[in-house]
């Protein structure tokens, strides 16, 4: 894989993707959103990358929306009337996020610096984050006169720091810093800027050599059983473990636990 808009590397069955404009935060742009979701959709065909790492380059995560490349070209859009391409947008940005979504792969964020706006819901949409203490953390299209409802933060924001934090956050874009990210449960845990990347990969390397097969199905099912009563999640669990019951991997840790040695998963 060859990307133009990030770097990308893959070693040991991780895949890390790296937003890469230091000199400006690292934004996004038309063209990154594109490339970016065109990568998460191949994932789901891709069997050489088991996790993957989301981070930034020179020691911020995303600023979010380039304000020159994205946000000035939309306001001239508005003036002109242009309410397709508009849509179209906001539709681009949310694709990212489903594609994200629908990856089998779990995802790792390594936050460190600003992460911001559709920064902040990369990192949100990932599957587990790893702040610093020093980052710093914003959900801030309330202070460019927009909603919170951008790229699905309405609905995934809640899940996981709670309504009213989320209401907070979406209603005010304020800050807040990795300690207190970390308190409300947006981050899983804080490392220091030094050790946070090789905490993320170490991370993805953990879930990298474990069932892939059952991470995908753990990750479907944290996403489709959202909107679920508890007795149809429990019936659909049932045939997701059942199903994964016919896998090799299943038998190969029971092989595993019978003569006292570490399973190795093979996907399949």
């Amino acid at each position: 894989m060859n990307p133009k808009h990030f770097l990308w590397s893959l070693e040991e069955r991780v895949a890390t993707i790296t937003l890469n404009r230091p000199e400006r935060k690292n934004p996004l742009t038309f063209e990154s959103y594109r490339e970016l979701a065109n990568t998460f959709w191949a994932l789901r065909e891709n069997p050489d990358v088991r996790a993957v790492v989301l981070t930034g380059a020179g020691g911020n995560f995303s600023s979010g929306g380039d304000v020159h490349e994205i946000i000035g070209p939309l306001v001239q859009l508005k003036e002109d009337g242009c309410d397709e391409e508009l849509i179209a947008f906001t539709r681009l940005t949310g694709e990212l996020v489903h594609a994200m979504r629908a990856c089998p792969q779990p995802i790792v964020a390594a936050v460190d610096g600003v992460c911001a706006g559709a920064g902040a819901i990369l990192a949100m949409a990932s599957d587990l984050r790893i702040g610093t203490p020093a980052s710093r953390v914003a959900f801030l299209f309330v202070r460019v006169g927009l909603s919170g409802a951008d790229m699905g933060a309405c609905a995934m924001l809640p899940r996981i720091v709670g309504h009213g934090r989320a209401a907070e956050l979406l209603y005010t874009g304020r800050f807040m810093d990795g300690v207190e990210a970390e308190r409300w449960g947006f981050y899983n845990r804080l490392a220091e800027p030094e050790g946070l990347l090789p905490a993320a990969v170490e991370l993805a390397r953990t879930l990298a050599a474990g069932p892939t097969l059952a991470h995908a199905a753990t990750k479907r099912a944290l996403h489709e059983e959202w909107d679920m009563g508890i007795d149809e999640a429990i019936d659909y669990e049932a045939e997701v473990q059942a199903e994964l019951m016919e896998s090799e991997d299943f038998s190969r840790a029971y092989r595993a636990f019978v003569a006292k040695q570490a399973p190795k998963f093979e996907g399949d």
